[in-house]
């Protein structure tokens, strides 16, 4: 019997795939990449993270083994990328999509590790490898810095949001709920790091 946590990371993971999909699009429109390399780069970008954190997990690769991740994917690129011709699209505005697929990505990666039994800690790094790996990939075939390791806060918003959601769970909380919360944590943590410029201590060095 498929438990509701396995039908979750399901729909999440696939929702995610696509809003992913789409801010690597429009991320990569920088470098005015054809329509091949967008594609690449929205692949990239939108299943990087999930296969990682599958490899860690010693699971099968969640599109490799059901390939409608792949479609979704492909899909939201194409569709992207023909907006992206026919109207004008502000520079920042992957900024948006890339903080919704952000927090769906982290829930989707705690929740595909609970369901493999990991213990709590790990879970929630998964969520945070789910959530920013794929953007790193991007920002690299980008040939740029990526923006987890010098931005405003990125991997900090996706591992508060991932704790959260397992202190839910472990306070009673159904799946739903506990999702919700933590998926909305995740992204009012990240759009309020983007609107008022809020980053982690950086390292120096006194001179």
């Amino acid at each position: 019997m498929v438990s509701p946590l396995d039908i979750g990371v399901y729909w999440i993971g696939q929702i995610a795939v696509g809003v992913m999909s789409a801010a690597g699009v429009l991320e990569a429109g920088k470098k005015r990449f054809d329509l091949f390399g967008m594609i690449i780069i929205a692949l990239a970008t939108a299943l990087g993270g999930g296969s990682l954190r599958d490899i860690l997990l010693d699971r099968p690769v969640f599109w490799v083994h059901d390939q409608t991740y792949l479609l979704v994917a492909v899909f939201s690129a194409f569709i992207t990328f023909a907006l992206a011709r026919w109207y004008s699209l502000s520079p920042g505005l992957f900024l948006i999509p890339d903080a919704v697929g952000l927090s769906l990505f982290t829930m989707t990666g705690v929740q595909a590790a609970l369901v493999m039994g990991a213990p709590w800690l790990v879970a929630s790094f998964m969520g945070v490898v789910t959530g920013v790996m794929g953007g790193v990939v991007r920002d690299i075939l980008c040939n740029q810095e990526p923006l987890v390791f010098k931005g405003q806060l990125y991997a900090t918003a996706s591992w508060v949001g991932a704790l959260v959601f397992i202190v839910l769970l472990e306070m009673g909380w159904n799946l739903g709920r506990a999702t919700l919360v933590g998926g909305c944590l995740v992204l009012v943590l990240r759009l309020a790091a983007i609107h008022w410029d809020i980053y982690l201590p950086r390292f120096t060095t006194k001179q």
